[in-house]
Order: C-alpha cells, then structure tokens, then sequence
C-alpha cells in the first residue's frame, strides 16, 4: 500500500502546473538571451565588444575596418576594425591618393582620381566584397595619412 501511495504522489508531483510551465519558457528565453549576447550575434557599439564578436575567420561582421588594417603599413590593432576609429589614425591629411577617407560607418583608401575628378576609393565590405571604384567623398567625417 505504501509503495502504491508513494508512486501516486510521484506522478501527482511531476504534473505540469501553470507556474512550472512559466518557469520552463522563462529557462528557454534565457538561453536564448544568453546565445544572443554571448556567442557573438548581439550587435554592441563598443570598441572592445566589437573587437571579440568576431567569426572564426577572425573578420568582424561589419569589416571594412579590418580590411583597412591590410591596406596601411604597420596593422594598428583591432581597434581599428570599427570603421569611425579611423578618423583618430595617423595624421589629418587633405584627399589625394594613400589617404584613408573615413565615413562615420565607413573606411577605405584613395587609390586614384578619375578624369571628371571622382575620387577612386578601395575599401572592404563595400557591397560584402572587396572594391575599388570610383565614391563620393561627400559626408566624409576625416582624411588620415600614416
């Protein structure tokens, strides 16, 4: 009778109740809140949080800063992956040809000047590949020269 009364309250204890069930969805919202802040997806505005949520080929999601690094003498860091830092390297510089022209989400070098007077400009992560061609400078925020 005991074991009968014992396996009774067993199964009475493991049904589902309304509190339990809330319990289980707010478990599964923090594993997903916890994937998306940890495994690299959350978008932050931070320097340092920028420079960890990177994919295993080491390039940031967002990464024409990255590329950038390539195109200058000596790599700067990551730091530099987040297109605005641009604006703080080297030296200010006027347009022309071996200059970085940074944008506020932007950054690529000039790399010539066509015949109507368009600046030729290459850059990562224009159009998700690498390019050069010719871009307005208009809007841009600095000029950096190493």
């Amino acid at each position: 009778m005991r074991y009968i009364l014992a396996t009774l309250l067993v199964c009475l204890l493991s049904i589902p109740t309304p509190a339990n069930a809330r319990n289980h969805r707010l478990h599964g919202h923090h594993i997903k809140h916890h994937r998306f802040h940890h495994d690299g997806f959350a978008r932050h505005r931070t320097i340092v949080h920028r420079a960890r949520h990177i994919h295993s080929t080491g390039r940031p999601r967002a990464w024409c800063g990255w590329y950038a690094r390539s195109l200058v003498g000596s790599d700067p860091g990551v730091a530099f992956n987040l297109a605005r830092n641009w604006a703080r390297w080297g030296r200010p510089a006027s347009p022309g040809v071996g200059v970085m022209v940074v944008w506020s989400h932007h950054v690529g070098m000039i790399t010539g000047r066509t015949s109507d007077g368009q600046w030729i400009v290459k850059s990562g992560n224009d159009g998700h590949s690498v390019r050069e061609r010719p871009r307005s400078i208009a809007g841009a925020i600095a000029f950096r020269a190493g």
